[in-house]
């Protein structure tokens, strides 16, 4: 039996992209607005991290568009039919998003990051540093669909691989 619970947003994504794409996110800067109920002093230190793991809601993904069944990676008939756990897109049984950013500056209660590929107004439920003993340990492998898929994942807007 599957167990539910309740999240509360921290705060939401000001700025950056408006609307979910696949590629480019590169260069990409907004803000995580933690909400004003949270006092000053719970960003005190952050400054000090390179990077934040953000946890996010895709709130603009249809909830109707859920398979569940094994599919191709963006449609791409040349790459291998893959189960919904081994998607990181948005089309998830809990509409969650995980991205590690760059933090470049903290403002009080604003996190001004770059590279965060969540839109603006995405409820963000969870932000943490990133540890750099946290990252993986072991030999790191993937398929090479993946690296073929995201090559222009982080690439800026506007580059050529568009």
């Amino acid at each position: 039996m599957a167990e539910k619970f309740e999240v509360e947003a921290l705060g939401y994504v000001v700025g950056g992209r408006i609307e979910p794409t696949d590629d480019n996110w590169g260069g990409t800067r907004a803000v995580i607005r933690l909400d004003s109920r949270f006092p000053l002093e719970s960003t005190q230190g952050l400054e000090e991290f390179s990077h934040l793991d953000v946890v996010f809601r895709f709130h603009l993904t249809d909830p109707a568009d859920l398979p569940l069944q094994a599919r191709r990676p963006r449609d791409n008939p040349e790459w291998p039919e893959v189960g919904f756990v081994g998607h990181r897109n948005m089309r998830r049984v809990n509409w969650l998003g995980v991205s590690r950013c760059r933090l470049i500056k903290v403002d009080g209660l604003d996190l001004h990051v770059e590279d965060l590929d969540a839109v603006d107004g995405s409820p963000v439920l969870e932000v943490k540093p990133w540890f750099k003993e946290m990252g993986p340990r072991g030999d790191v492998h993937q398929p090479q669909w993946v690296t073929d898929m995201l090559g222009g994942y982080y690439a800026p807007a506007g580059d050529p691989r568009d």
